[in-house]
Parts: structure tokens; sequence; C-alpha cells
């Protein structure tokens, strides 16, 4: 149920002693029945005023606020695992529990995770037919934007289909993936499965949340889940859309203040392309391009240098509602590189 304040409570209120008055008023929703003929319906069925007026308020006030439930659409009806696509993902613990970091109530840290989500996704990276442009892995929820490419996979062959798979899922019995990856290759409707789950988004998510959270149940010797069970997706159409939301992701730490630059954000794709260009500076020149994986065909056209000043000086700006920026005193990003505007001009 929907509401807030107020209306809750009257309905809450009401609902020990009227507990059909609810469905009845959803019912009456759907049907867009005038409440005036209920109103009349129950002045002859009740005869105690108080009651009435207290029915008649309670299924008034939630008609008038409730929306009609949604149904959950498949994610094969939002995102086509047939054409490609540039998407930005976000993935929370259930309860918004602390899966990685320090907790705040428990002030137990499990920093120690977030490097196991990071390296996954490189790993992902490397597999599926994507391409990884950006990440943030925070304290209980992770942010990548990915670029799905299933053009990229029609290219391979059975043998770098059955390889990239067995990769992905090993065989449980150690030296047994040569012939795991073999039976592969001798059965075209398992290649054909395969190569079209290594060009799914839902796919790549699963293969992402779901090792992490056996991994960390077994270290707490638990069960149960700790990724919410439907990840958040958005698609980004235009080459604004997806520099904007690179940005977004990038700036994460920054904006939680758990970090007080680009050199300081951990565990985020911008830290990456900082170190990157740190060890070799002819880096700074080159086109923007995905840390791991296929290009997508609607990449922002920018060097990495330039888009590295710009997540700089978008995180010098503060953010309504959120909580940290980088300071006026943070040296900018291009001169810790050892870089100038007329590097990358």
């Amino acid at each position: 149920m929907e509401g807030s304040g107020d209306i809750d409570v009257v309905v809450i209120r009401n609902r020990s002693r009227h507990p059909w008055a609810i469905n009845v008023a959803v019912n009456l929703r759907r049907a867009q029945i005038h409440v005036r003929f209920l109103f009349l319906g129950l002045a002859f069925l009740l005869s105690d005023l108080p009651d009435i007026v207290s029915v008649y308020w309670t299924i008034f006030l939630h008609i008038i606020n409730c929306k009609t439930p949604q149904m959950t659409q498949a994610r094969c009806h939002l995102v086509d695992p047939k054409h490609a696509g540039t998407f930005h993902c976000i993935n929370r613990c259930v309860r918004r529990s602390w899966l990685c970091g320090e907790d705040e109530y428990t002030k137990a840290s499990f920093d120690h995770r977030k490097p196991w989500v990071e390296q996954r996704i490189l790993v992902l990276g490397s597999i599926f037919a994507c391409g990884i442009y950006s990440w943030a892995v925070m304290s209980n929820h992770l942010h990548i934007v990915v670029h799905m490419s299933p053009e990229a996979s029609r290219a391979w062959t059975s043998e770098e289909v059955a390889e990239r798979w067995v990769r992905l899922y090993p065989a449980h019995t150690p030296g047994l993936c040569a012939q795991k990856a073999a039976a592969i290759v001798d059965n075209d409707k398992a290649v054909t499965e395969y190569r079209s789950r290594l060009t799914n988004l839902s796919w790549l998510m699963k293969s992402l949340s779901e090792p992490i959270a056996r991994r960390a149940n077994a270290e707490d010797n638990v069960s149960g889940r700790s990724w919410e069970g439907r990840f958040k997706c958005q698609a980004l159409l235009s080459e604004k859309s997806i520099l904007a939301a690179m940005t977004y992701v990038d700036l994460n730490p920054v904006r939680a203040n758990i970090a007080e630059g680009i050199g300081s954000s951990r565990y985020t794709s911008i830290k990456a392309r900082h170190l990157e260009v740190l060890r070799d500076q002819n880096k700074a020149n080159e086109p923007l391009m995905p840390l791991v994986g296929v290009k997508s065909f609607n990449v922002p056209t920018l060097t990495t240098a330039e888009y590295i000043d710009l997540v700089d000086f978008t995180g010098r700006e503060m953010h309504a509602g959120k909580r940290g920026k980088i300071e006026a005193t943070e040296p900018r990003a291009l001169r810790k590189l050892g870089l100038d505007k007329d590097h990358w001009t």
C-alpha cells in the first residue's frame, strides 16, 4: 500500500475493524466505480453511523492515493539481447546491508571484499561480449556502465565459445575443464545456447553477483541472499547519456564523502584510468576506451585525459542532496598526473 503520513494512519487504524475494506477499495479502483455507490450500499448494511463514516473514509482515502500495482516486466522485454546497447546497472544488497566496507552498526569491516567485486568485473569483461566503461564498488551497492555487443560473439568459433564458458563456469573437478570444453564443442545446441548467454546482460549481472554472495556467505558461515533479486537498469541511448552515467558512477565515493578526490576513489574505474595514465602518460592522448572488453559504437568522443578532467571538474561542483565534493584545495587530477591542457589539445 502506498501513501504517507495521516492517510496510512487512518487505513491502519481501521484495518482491524474492517479488514475487507482495503480489498474492496482496490477492486473499486480497478473497476472505476464511483465511491458514492459504495456509501449507499454500506448505509443499508450498517446501522452504526460512526462505522459507516469510518469505512467510507478509509476506502475513499485509499482510492484517491493508491496506485494500481504494476506487474514487474521481464528483463528480456526491456533489454533485447540480440541488439547492442549501453546500460547503467545498479545492484544493491538486501535491506542495504553492508556486504563491503565498514558496517556502521556492528563496526565490522568488510573492505577486503571490494577487490573481489572489482576483480570479478574485469574477469567478466574479458569473457562476455561486452565492454566495461565504468564501475564503482560501494559498501552496500555497486554501479557498472557496460556496453553489450552481440555482434562481437558472432565471430567466435565454437572452441572460443566453449573456452569462455568454461572460464566462467569451470568444471567442479580440477583438471576436467578441457574435457568439459570439448563436450561443449561437440554439442551444437550447447554452443548456440552459451553464445547467447555470453551476450546477455542478465547473465552478466548474475555471473557478477552470485559468486560474490557465495563467497561472502561462506566467510560469514551463513546462507541466503546478499543482493536484491532484481538489478536496476537504465538504457543509455546517446554519447551524452553515456558520459553523464560514467561521470556519475565514477564520482560515487566523492559524493558519498568517503573519498577526497579521484586519486583516492578506490575500487572505481576512474581510479583505474588514473593509474593507467600514471604508468604511461601517452595513454592520456588516446581515445576513451572500455577498460576491458569491446568498444561501443557510440562511445563519447573524448580522450582519456579530457574525461579525467571532466570528472575532476564535475566533482568540484556541489550536488544537491549529496554530502561530498572535491575541495578547492585538492590539486586538479591532470596536475597530479603531470599533464596540462596542451598535452592533448
